[in-house]
Formats: structure tokens, C-alpha cells, sequence
């Protein structure tokens, strides 16, 4: 296996342990924790998330998204592994699921992460989620009334599955840490999102007419 930098996403539904494992699997990995909304993007984040327009939200994330991927190639240029708690999938399902038929034209130039889906029983995640202190926004209740929805989006993705049903913390990093990433070295710093089909929702990709290097991504 090559010795350089990995590149690594964690997505799933609320409840099945995507922060509680990212700065684990970071800290494994040696790698950087990198938050995919930006610090200064805080103020605006509380802004728009009080607000019901579901294709601004959107459109928020994925601003957020695309700038901290600037950070991201940094590190990996350097030759420092990143971790990240969601990427671009869980935006585009998400607000799919949540009625946005905005178009997105993803650029070729984004850094493709391995990507591990951690999925939990109905039953388990409910007590996950009734056990914690913050409480669920609008677009949290709004996100759990389409579960079914954002689960059925997020099966368009290439993606590693991780049952964390029952299974404590440790056990949920050793399975990933066990999931073979040969190859994903040198991906994390050459091979962006975009560069394959597959990597888009199947059906979703149309060719961008007049700018024929370009895909249109459809959700």
C-alpha cells in the first residue's frame, strides 16, 4: 500500500454515530479532523437554518462544502490523512429527500474521500437520539419524518456500510479500520469526485449542453 494520505468520509443518518467515531477514526488514522462548515460560516448557519427555504439551505452547505475542500487538498498535498464527518452526499441526499430539485454541477476538481455509511436499527437510533441534550431543530424532525427518504438517496453513493447496532464505539472503529483501503492512498490526492460516473446517483447524470467537460447532477 502507498504511504500517502488518506482521505475519508463518515455519513448516515442522525443517531448512528458519525460524531462520535470521526475524531476516533481521525486520531487512528493520525489524520486531521476537518469540520465541513467553517467556523465563520457559524453565524450565517444558525441564519439560514431558522429560515423553511430548502433550496437555500442547500445551497449554504454546499458553499460550505466547497470551501473547506480548499483546506482539505491542502492537507493532502502536504501528505496529512483527513477525516471528515459527511461530504457532499449527505448535502445532495439530504435535501433530496427533503424536496430540493435544484440541478448541481459538482467540478471535477473535488478531492473523492472513502466513504463509510454507518447505518443503526430504528429502535437502537431512537434511543441515541432521545438520550441527547442538544435539542432537534426543524430540520432534524423535518430529516427524521424522511429517514426512509435521505436512507433511499444515500444508497445512490459508492459507499463502505457499518451496522453500529449494539456495538459500542471501539468495536464501530475496529470494523472500519479493517475495511480495505488499498488504492485509497493515492485516489485521496488524484482522483476527484466527478472524475467517474459511478460516483453520481445513477439516471442523475445529463451532459451540461455547451459545456460538454461538464455534468449536470440532477437530484
Amino acid at each position: 500500500m502507498s504511504d500517502g494520505p488518506l482521505f475519508e468520509s463518515l455519513e448516515g443518518l442522525r443517531g448512528t454515530g458519525k460524531s462520535t467515531i470521526a475524531p476516533m477514526l481521525a486520531a487512528a488514522r493520525r489524520a486531521v479532523l476537518v469540520p465541513t462548515v467553517p467556523l465563520f460560516y457559524q453565524p450565517l448557519r444558525r441564519e439560514v437554518d431558522r429560515r423553511g427555504n430548502t433550496e437555500a439551505r442547500m445551497c449554504f452547505y454546499l458553499s460550505a462544502l466547497f470551501t473547506v475542500t480548499d483546506e482539505i487538498r491542502r492537507l493532502l498535498a502536504e501528505g496529512t490523512s483527513v477525516v471528515v464527518e459527511s461530504y457532499f452526499a449527505r448535502c445532495l441526499a439530504n435535501h433530496q429527500a427533503l424536496g430540493s430539485s435544484l440541478g448541481v454541477r459538482l467540478p471535477p476538481s473535488l478531492p473523492q474521500p472513502v466513504t463509510y455509511q454507518l447505518t443503526c436499527g430504528k429502535g437502537e437510533r431512537g434511543r441515541r437520539l432521545a438520550e441527547r441534550i442538544k435539542p432537534a431543530s426543524r430540520w432534524d424532525v423535518l430529516a427524521e419524518e424522511a429517514a426512509d427518504r435521505v436512507t433511499d438517496a444515500y444508497a445512490q453513493f459508492p459507499m463502505h456500510h457499518v451496522d453500529t447496532t449494539h456495538r459500542d464505539p471501539d468495536e464501530v472503529l475496529q470494523t472500519i479500520l479493517s475495511i480495505d483501503t488499498q488504492g485509497a492512498r493515492h485516489r485521496a490526492n488524484a482522483e476527484p469526485v466527478g472524475a467517474h460516473p459511478h460516483v453520481f446517483p445513477p439516471g442523475a447524470l445529463t451532459p451540461d449542453v455547451g459545456h460538454t467537460r461538464h455534468w449536470i447532477l440532477r437530484i
